[in-house]
């Protein structure tokens, strides 16, 4: 590679693991309003799918990035932006809880009230999504790398589908779970949310195999990186 192609890789990266944190921090944030989709008229456990919080709209991009940045630069990166996404998280409940103290002049147009009401159950939220996202990201990463070897670097869709259907699944039953035990989400929402998260969660991540294959793509042609081939941007670095 080019002193030139080593730069523009590094940017690349740089702008995904951008759209990475602020979709996660941003998911986090907006997860206490809920909408109904409703392309098929079911009734899951008492619940119409899909009753789904608006914070899964962005969260299934984290997950192609991780896949897109795993397939291209290596897990080494893929966790790393991870572990940055958490950091963002957290530094974000501090602003937020900052936030909370000061209290608000009679003329603001956010009220103390309303405030606390919006952002009031982020840091338990955030909390759990963390421990939730924490493990459902390293077990995609660790999975993906397992079909990418086994499978020597052929069949993008099996690696991309099967790790992101396994650390969809522990995300979101382990992230309502945690909800519904601090008593945020209502157990009788469970089952329902629980199936309904899930299953759309598997159709995005259907949706998202195309975009990253194109992806995958670009990068390959952009590079000329052969099937399995990762860019090693420590090694760039150090030269």
């Amino acid at each position: 590679m080019t002193a030139a192609d080593k730069k523009l890789a590094s940017k690349i990266y740089l702008y995904l693991a951008a759209l990475f944190i602020t979709s996660l921090v941003v998911s986090n944030l907006i997860f206490q309003k809920f909408f109904y989709w409703y392309p098929f008229d079911i009734e899951i456990f008492g619940e119409s799918l899909f009753k789904i919080s608006v914070g899964l709209l962005p969260y299934p991009i984290t997950f192609l990035i991780t896949d897109a940045i795993s397939e291209v630069y290596g897990k080494k990166k893929a966790n790393q932006i991870v572990i940055a996404g958490i950091f963002a998280s957290f530094f974000s409940l501090g602003i937020i809880y900052i936030s909370k103290s000061v209290p608000a002049l009679p003329s603001s147009p956010v009220s103390d009230k309303m405030f606390t009401q919006v952002f009031g159950n982020a840091p338990l939220a955030v909390f759990a999504s963390m421990l939730s996202y924490l493990f459902a990201q390293f077990i995609d990463i660790q999975l993906y790398h397992f079909w990418k070897n086994l499978t020597k670097g052929k069949h993008l869709w099996l690696r991309n589908n099967f790790s992101t259907f396994t650390s969809q699944f522990v995300d979101t039953f382990s992230v309502i779970t945690l909800l519904c035990l601090f008593k945020i989400l209502p157990w009788s929402l469970y089952l329902g949310l629980l199936v309904s998260g899930f299953i759309f969660k598997v159709l995005v991540a259907f949706i998202d195999t195309p975009f990253l294959y194109l992806i995958v793509y670009a990068f390959r042609k952009r590079f000329n990186l052969e099937i399995g081939e990762e860019i090693d941007l420590d090694s760039y670095t150090e030269q």
